[in-house]
């Protein structure tokens, strides 16, 4: 699970994902919120809910562009089944592994391509609008780890071959086309 460091890592990784994402100015500093916390309080109860997958946990107005925070779990995955894809066609990804190992794939070719239904809270509330697909020639595999950072950028799909035990990470989504719902927080950690 989540400890100090990995909070510390993950309160960075979202300072730099929001600083590349619009150029800071004095400006824009006016009126804005000092700070958002996402504590591992919070990461660790959406985390443990039943049933895995991909849970937004805040996603946050910054004003010219919204910031979604979500934890992603995924179990076992044996090698060598059909490698499902997955893209988000206005969204960019940056995840920090905080436990366990996979081996990720991302770019290249797919076949079977499928919109994301537009009512499903996936396009809602966690990624935007996007396509599933079938890997047919993965551009670029490597295994990550606890502690690894990954950028994937908008459009690009991406999957995991082999998941040995499990694989957890924090995303952190910059949103600049504003497709998610600003102001959102899992119903679990509402106050």
């Amino acid at each position: 699970m989540l400890n100090t460091l990995s909070t510390r890592a993950i309160a960075l990784l979202s300072l730099a994902a929001a600083a590349a994402a619009v150029p800071s100015t004095a400006a824009a500093q006016v009126g804005a919120r000092p700070s958002v916390d996402v504590t591992a309080e919070e990461i660790r109860t959406v985390v443990q809910l039943p049933g895995g997958g991909d849970r937004e946990i805040k996603i946050l107005d910054m004003g010219k562009y919204n910031l979604g925070i979500a934890v992603l779990r995924r179990g076992a995955l044996k090698p060598g089944q059909p490698v499902r894809a997955i893209n988000h066609t206005h969204v960019a990804e940056v995840y920090y592994v905080t436990s366990g190992s996979g081996t990720l794939v991302t770019g290249g070719e797919v076949v079977d391509v499928r919109p994301i239904a537009a009512d499903s809270e996936l396009v809602t509330t966690v990624v935007g609008p996007g396509n599933n697909a079938t890997f047919k020639a993965p551009q670029y595999s490597r295994v990550v780890k606890a502690g690894d950072v990954i950028v994937i950028p908008e459009g690009v799909y991406h999957g995991f071959s082999e998941v040995p035990d499990h694989i957890e990470y924090v995303s952190v989504r910059p949103d600049l086309s504003k497709v998610l719902p600003a102001g959102y927080v899992h119903p679990s950690i509402r106050k």
